[in-house]
């Protein structure tokens, strides 16, 4: 068994002009660790990324491998040669076994245009047989179910014909396929469909190395990280567990804190509480996780009982209708958008528009907004409509004004429905400004700041309706959160165009799927109850036993007597009244045994032993939940 490999981080501190974005950052990761890193825009997400990648190097510090440590790096928009093909960016590691299949490649590109050359088959003899004796083969079939999972182009087109969303593709199987020890991914799913975001979740649970990612996509963060790094005033805040164990960590870590973050504290509580009632919670698998913590959280004493925060801005009283689409039909050169399609939205609505990339989503928000004319049909538009409209590219701001002067051309304060006013301090605190920052130059913001700032100024105009254009692209996590609380108690009507399956669950219970060519399917309740279905629509179309599989009659019911529900044992049930204390014990020491990694400094052999006992547990633990959701639903089953 070779060594352990880790990658060690030792008192890092970087600054961005005159501010310290973090100060002695020092933690450690192992082999199979899944780090969700997570932070408010302008926290220093990306720099420290850059700096453990070793693309900008930190002000101080130091980084800790073995002298074979490999690392790969997803940026957000990877840096790919224009005139490569796309068959050369996957396949430019400098992996030996690439060169074998670089080499085949073109080989066998140059024998099937010159078949009677000599040279050519020669060559292409030699190209196979090393793909023979390296076993390259296994290596160019995992690549190319990466590039099916990832609905990659044609490999012979060139990167400079490709869009962005392609290029990030492109990024994202570079990376995957050179496997490198620690796989840093800065938000892996933007530009993916539901189904390559699905297959990359699995693929992740089971990658051989390390993960460290940044994401908005809380579902994907909830089920790929077994730790989250949280970068908050130039700290680094470990959690053990997904995204919901963090959900709750921080809720508690918000009560104990003596500073304003009681409201947060709030509002991390009401966050769990909605995690655990939705659809994507109510998974056997997860409700063992959350039992587990749920013990712990005993154990460290109740959590207050608090009321609900919530940002409530008064709005214009919205008429009954807001806005009608009749026989709506649009084509953008020979795409097809809309074909002969209706649409009413009432006052109070939440709907959703998601779907396939181009299909034509921000194009209805356009249609509607009335800066997109139709080519036949009928939009009508409410008189009392007040339209605030967050598009993808933030207006001009004037970058010399400073950050309370920016809103307070708009308003010095704002009323809420009950007609309480909230000044425009007050409202710059709700959504993550904090009072030191209010004189701040609009210059020194970060590109998230601003976007936040811009989204702010927008909720301050008090619309009664609101369209989102993909806002889960460049709002943090904190700031969505945030921001769908205040939709929940916003009392006009919510469009929003999004990709991101936990703000459609949040923001809306109808949603619009674009599936190309003016097909649009109308889906009611939490999106995510209809993800299995869509990921299981385009099979049907490739998939010829799932065809057959879909049109063979269900079997009739049998006539006799149905089974006796199965019931615990005498064995089985003293083993259900002791499980979820001894996950929650199992949580616990995995914890503690991080934490001793983290202060062991380079004592390797010390590591070692207790990275052997961290396997060891976090292997209980999944037994146990095995175990766990076997035995719930045998419970759940005979309502025992």
């Amino acid at each position: 068994m070779g060594a352990m490999k880790q990658f060690r981080v030792e008192n890092l501190t970087s600054s961005y002009g005159e501010k310290t974005l973090f100060k002695d950052l020092s933690f450690l990761i192992n082999e199979g660790d899944r780090v969700g890193l997570v932070g408010v825009n302008g926290s220093g997400k990306t720099t420290l990324l850059n700096a453990i990648a070793g693309v900008t190097p930190a002000d101080q510090g130091q980084i800790i491998t073995q002298n074979d440590y490999r690392v790969g790096y997803l940026t957000q928009s990877p840096d790919l040669p224009d005139k490569d093909l796309v068959m050369d960016a996957v396949l430019s590691g400098d992996q030996p076994v690439f060169k074998t299949i670089r080499r085949y490649q073109q080989a066998l590109q140059n024998f099937s245009d010159h078949p009677d050359d000599d040279q050519a088959a020669k060559h292409f003899q030699s190209a196979q047989d090393a793909m023979d004796s390296e076993d390259a083969w296994t290596v160019d079939a995992q690549i190319k179910t990466i590039l099916m999972q990832l609905h990659m182009p044609d490999l012979q087109r060139p990167i400079a014909k490709l869009s962005g969303g392609q290029k990030k593709r492109v990024g994202l199987a570079q990376i995957l396929i050179q496997e490198p020890d620690l796989l840093i991914l800065d938000e892996p799913t933007n530009h993916l469909d539901f189904d390559s975001i699905a297959w990359l979740e699995k693929y992740l649970a089971h990658y051989p190395g390390s993960v460290l990612t940044v994401t908005h996509d809380r579902y994907f963060l909830d089920a790929v990280s077994n730790r989250i790094f949280e970068l908050a005033h130039g700290k680094l805040y470990e959690y053990q567990g997904n995204y919901q164990d963090y959900v709750s960590s921080k809720a508690e870590r918000l009560a104990q804190s003596q500073t304003q973050a009681h409201k947060q504290e709030r509002l991390y509580q009401q966050e769990l509480a909605w995690m655990k009632k939705s659809a994507r919670a109510r998974t056997t698998k997860q409700k063992g996780r959350q039992n587990a913590f749920e013990k712990l959280a005993e154990e460290r004493g109740p959590a207050e009982q608090t009321e609900t925060v919530s940002v409530q801005l008064g709005q214009q009283r919205l008429g009954k209708k807001v806005f009608v689409v009749e026989d709506a039909s649009l084509k953008r050169g020979q795409q097809v958008i809309l074909d002969d399609f209706n649409l009413r939205i009432g006052p109070g609505d939440r709907i959703g528009i998601t779907g396939a990339n181009g299909a034509g989503k921000s194009t209805l928000l356009n249609v509607l907004a009335g800066r997109l004319p139709l080519d036949s049909g009928t939009v009508e538009r409410g008189e009392t409509v007040k339209l605030a409209y967050y598009t993808q590219v933030t207006e001009p701001i004037d970058e010399d004004k400073r950050v309370i002067e920016y809103l307070s051309e708009v308003a010095s304060t704002v009323t809420d429905k009950n007609g309480r006013q909230t000044s425009v301090s007050e409202l710059l605190e709700q959504f993550l400004f904090p009072p030191f920052m209010h004189g701040t130059l609009i210059r020194k913001l970060s590109g998230g700041e601003k976007r936040r700032l811009y989204l702010l100024k927008l909720l301050m105009q008090q619309p009664n309706v609101l369209f989102l254009d993909e806002p889960t692209n460049d709002l943090d996590i904190e700031t969505l959160t945030v921001l769908e609380n205040f939709l929940e108690d916003f009392a006009g009507t919510v469009v929003t165009v999004s990709h991101d399956r936990y703000f459609l669950d949040k923001v809306a219970n109808q949603t619009y799927l674009f599936q190309g060519e003016g097909r649009i399917k109308r889906l009611d309740g939490q999106f995510s109850q209809h993800l299995d279905e869509i990921l299981a629509t385009p099979d049907q179309a490739t998939n010829p036993a799932n065809q057959n599989a879909k049109a063979s009659p269900a079997k009739p019911t049998p006539t006799k007597a149905a089974p006796a529900k199965p019931r615990l044992s005498y064995q089985e049930k003293r083993e259900w009244a002791s499980i979820e204390d001894e996950m929650a014990d199992l949580e616990e020491k995995a914890a503690s045994l991080n934490e001793a990694m983290t202060k062991q400094g380079s004592d390797y052999v010390k590591l070692a032993e207790l990275q052997d006992e961290l396997d060891q547990v976090n292997a209980d633990l999944e037994q146990k939940l095995e175990r766990w959701t076997y035995l719930s639903e045998i419970v759940e089953a005979a309502g025992q």
